[in-house]
């Protein structure tokens, strides 16, 4: 078997495994994990490969991959899913029964451990919130090979010391070391590093009557902002996105019909009754009041135009990804957030010091909702790469001096571990640490995964 494909993730981070176990059965799970634990073996938990921080690049030892749990069972309100199973896949096994999962993170070909272990966000996290917010039960396998099922209110069974949460509507993090702490809440977002998640059970929301969904221009990024503070409040706004100028100029030679004078735009995506509730003349109403382009942005109610749209911000994302790498240097970006009153105040901060140092080699865009923007740099050289890296570092320390998190939706992963240390204290540290040694006492699953191995 190849196995080189498991070695790697989308972050570029590379690793090394002695072996790769396949298994289909939650039985088969248990008895790979109890023999790595008698030989000492670390095991790596290989998702879909999508992960941006290096969770699944295995430092050696054994890789268990679940893509084999692909079942995808849809109920009334619920949806049981195996780990190996894609969000895209449930997205459409739901919609069959008008009913769909809150959370879409961006990449919707994420399997659905992946999404719980990173407790990941995306562009519905405004409105929906973070996937944990979601997850009603899990199914998960522990290092001594046995299995068991934690629903949503149990509470866990060992004594921990809490650490501070960020002011942020949503935080990946490290540990969720909360008072009150759920079992379901500690192991979403533990990127694969407490159990073995074989499969989970996911809530699911009524479609609504319809969608209005819009790609929305505007002359400046400070209109464009106006515009999301006074927009933020409207009832069943699912999706707030921001693009800055430079994601516009990449996106152009695409799409021609974008205006000429644009600068900056908004995507956005309401649950409505009908198309005929009167929302379009209300957004033609905004659209004025906030200095909009009206007669140049896009809106639609159906399933098309939001995919139409959808494509259109994806599309931006794997062009910025193109950028770096004929630059032939890694894509530096960021996954901060800080709290919704400091949201401006950190889009004119890297605007002002990439403008310094930068001034045509990065692209601003994300899930503004949340402020939760991430920006991208393109550094042309090995001294523009190590000055792109001092400047990650810099806007780091801005970010939890503004209360806000090193990690809001990706994960700490191996990539951000120096990351955490700044967000949290050596003592918080230590407390999730002591979860760790709890869950895993020899430290063999997810070896160097937000802890240094």
């Amino acid at each position: 078997m190849e196995i080189s494909r498991y070695l790697e993730d989308s972050s570029g981070y590379r690793g090394e495994a002695e072996r790769v176990f396949i298994p289909s059965s939650e039985a088969e799970v248990g008895e790979i994990a109890a023999k790595a634990a008698a030989g000492k073996i670390p095991l790596t938990v290989a998702g879909a490969g999508t992960g941006l921080t290096g969770a699944r690049v295995p430092h050696g030892g054994w890789v268990i991959s679940l893509e084999r749990f692909r079942e995808i069972e849809i109920g009334r309100g619920r949806a049981r899913c195996g780990a190996g199973a894609l969000l895209k896949d449930l997205q459409q096994a739901a919609a069959q029964t008008r009913q769909f999962f809150g959370p879409n993170p961006t990449e919707n070909s994420a399997s659905v451990g992946g999404i719980v272990g990173t407790n990941a966000g995306g562009a519905r996290s405004f409105h929906y919130g973070s996937v944990r917010r979601h997850v009603l039960a899990l199914h998960v396998t522990r290092m001594d090979g046995s299995a068991a099922r934690v629903e949503r209110g149990e509470g866990v069974d060992f004594v921990f010391r809490p650490a501070h949460q960020p002011g942020t509507t949503k935080n990946s993090a490290g540990y969720c070391l909360q008072p009150g702490l759920q079992w379901v809440d500690l192991l979403a977002g533990s990127e694969g590093t407490l159990g073995i998640t074989t499969s989970a059970e996911l809530q699911l929301i009524p479609e609504p009557g319809a969608v209005l969904s819009g790609i929305i221009f505007f002359g400046s990024d400070v209109d464009a902002f106006e515009a999301v503070e006074a927009w933020r409040d409207i009832p069943e706004l699912r999706q707030l996105e921001f693009m800055d100028e430079h994601s516009l100029g990449l996106l152009r030679p695409s799409y021609g019909d974008i205006p000429a004078d644009a600068r900056a735009a908004l995507f956005i995506e309401q649950n409505v009754k009908s198309e005929d509730d009167g929302e379009v003349d209300a957004w033609a109403e905004r659209l004025g009041e906030q200095g909009a382009f009206a007669d140049e942005s896009w809106f639609g109610f159906t399933a098309a135009d939001r995919e139409r749209f959808r494509v259109f911000r994806h599309t931006l994302a794997a062009m910025v990804t193109d950028t770096a790498r004929r630059n032939g240097y890694p894509k530096f970006s960021t996954d901060f957030a800080v709290p919704l009153g400091r949201n401006r105040d950190l889009h004119e901060y890297y605007k002002q010091r990439c403008g310094e140092l930068f001034p045509r080699q990065y692209t601003i865009f994300g899930h503004v909702g949340d402020a939760n923007n991430h920006i991208n740099l393109f550094p042309a050289s090995g001294e523009e790469a190590r000055r792109v890296e001092e400047l990650m570092g810099e806007f780091a320390r801005y970010v939890v001096s503004s209360g806000g998190t090193v990690a809001a939706e990706h994960g700490i992963g191996k990539s951000k571990r120096d990351l955490l240390k700044l967000m949290y204290s050596p003592d918080e540290i230590e407390a999730m640490r002591e979860v760790k040694r709890q869950m895993d006492p020899d430290w063999l699953l997810g070896r160097g995964t937000i802890f240094e191995a």
